[in-house]
């Protein structure tokens, strides 16, 4: 219609959503973390149980959150829930939180990941490494900027190589010559059992971390096609794809390595391919790393984007991050704004710190967002729900408990940490204040 805004459009099918999660779920972790989880629990049963609890808590989110994102199908996920549930404020502080820290120093963490794996084939100084990284957010902030299909047909791409390379090495460890399924014993943890509480704690904070990403298809969610449908499909069968890969390939790992021998292994997914194709195998996983990062990224990228799109078109964010490209129909701005804050994140040189900080404010916005879902059917009973969460109240509540539990262990572990990342949200109640008072 002449004269009229630009919109976001939706054309974002099953598939399409599908491999927003699942590439965004499937990181780097999963080629670094089972080594950590072997040396907490020595055990192969407890090795590969982890994975199986945490897919289940990480289920149970999935289908509480979906309830929210059939209801209410915008751009924006968390913040659209949050600020219908507990009032403005509240979805305020969760994008300001997710801007200044949650997706943007993912989005630098990854890359710095990304840039760290380019020196395998091409050697580099720390600057070079962290110049490559910011080169790859430029590329996807790029490609998604030139419209949606464009960075939905990247991660499609993307997540279906590291699809391939995941089961393919999981596959390859039971076929090919060099493991043995006497590299499961131990099957039994060898400790008493109250001996394993803290190194239980530690594995599920872990495998928690491991599966983050779930949730990133609700912050498109206006450019879903049939959300009613497509968003919880997307969610349960994202999430259980997640599950089935990461099960098998730590089968994988322990079938070569055996349990003790990751436990001493820095480079895990690298030693089980060394040990199934001998010098070749380091090199692949390179690859495959480089691949998941660039797939990962895409993924924030693509997302976390909207968030801000949909704070700016309520007035609370800048006014240039609500505007959608009249010939494109991506929120540019949104996208242009996130890429150079998390380019300046890299350079920071405290990635890691960050990202930690990421996380533990990251778990208590999701608990938030499934307490959403009990609050709502109390206070909103008349909204409109294609979607009910299954085994409503349990699904939920189960959740929000390991939500609580996570955060509270985080807090014990790292008090500091966890105090800068209390710090750094309450940083946004003067920023919410100066937004708010410009509003209409």
């Amino acid at each position: 219609m002449p004269g009229a805004k630009p919109e976001l459009i939706r054309d974002l099918g099953l598939f399409d959503s599908m491999m927003i999660n699942l590439g965004t779920i499937i990181g780097t972790g999963i080629f670094i973390v089972p080594a950590t989880i072997a040396m907490y629990l020595q055990s192969s049963s407890l090795a590969l149980g982890v994975w199986v609890f945490g897919g289940f808590v990480t289920m149970l989110g999935a289908i509480s959150i979906a309830e929210l994102g059939t209801a209410m199908p915008d751009a924006g996920g968390q913040y659209v829930y949050l600020s219908k549930a507990y009032g403005p404020i509240w979805g305020f502080l969760y994008g300001w939180t997710t801007f200044a820290l949650i997706n943007t120093a993912s989005i630098a963490t990854v890359a710095v990941g990304f840039g760290i794996y380019v020196g395998h084939f091409i050697p580099m100084g720390t600057l070079a490494t962290r110049l490559t990284g910011i080169a790859s957010i430029a590329l996807l902030t790029t490609i998604n900027c030139l419209g949606l299909r464009h960075g939905a047909r990247t991660q499609n791409i993307l997540t279906s190589l590291k699809i391939a390379v995941i089961v393919g090495l999981g596959a390859a460890g039971f076929v090919l010559h060099g493991g043995s399924f006497a590299n499961f014993s131990p099957v039994l943890p060898t400790v008493p059992l109250t001996g394993l509480g803290g190194p239980l704690a530690l594995s599920m904070i872990a495998v928690l971390w491991a599966y983050d990403g779930w949730i990133e298809i609700t912050y498109v969610a206006s450019e879903v096609k049939n959300p009613q449908r497509n968003l919880p499909l997307a969610l349960v069968f994202g999430t259980l794809a997640a599950v089935f890969m990461y099960v098998l390939i730590n089968a994988a790992y322990i079938y070569v390595l055996s349990v003790g021998k990751m436990s001493q292994s820095t480079l895990v997914a690298a030693d089980t391919a060394t040990v199934l194709l001998g010098r070749y195998g380091a090199t692949l996983i390179a690859a495959a790393v480089l691949v998941s990062a660039l797939g990962a990224n895409n993924g924030f990228i693509l997302a976390g984007a909207r968030i801000y799109y949909a704070m700016a078109k309520e007035g609370l964010m800048f006014p240039w991050m609500g505007k959608v490209h009249p010939r494109f129909h991506t929120p540019a701005g949104s996208l242009i704004t996130q890429g150079v804050w998390s380019s300046i994140l890299v350079f920071t040189g405290t990635f890691n710190q960050l990202f930690t900080y990421a996380v533990f404010a990251g778990w208590i916005y999701y608990a938030m967002s499934c307490g959403a879902v009990l609050v709502l059917r109390k206070t909103a009973p008349d909204m409109p729900r294609p979607y009910r969460a299954w085994g409503y109240p349990a699904a939920p509540v189960i959740f929000i408990l390991f939500a609580i539990w996570l955060v509270v262990s985080t807090i014990i572990n790292d008090f500091r940490d966890s105090a800068i990342g209390v710090g750094i949200i309450l940083l946004g109640l003067p920023a919410y204040y100066y937004w708010s008072r410009k509003k209409p």
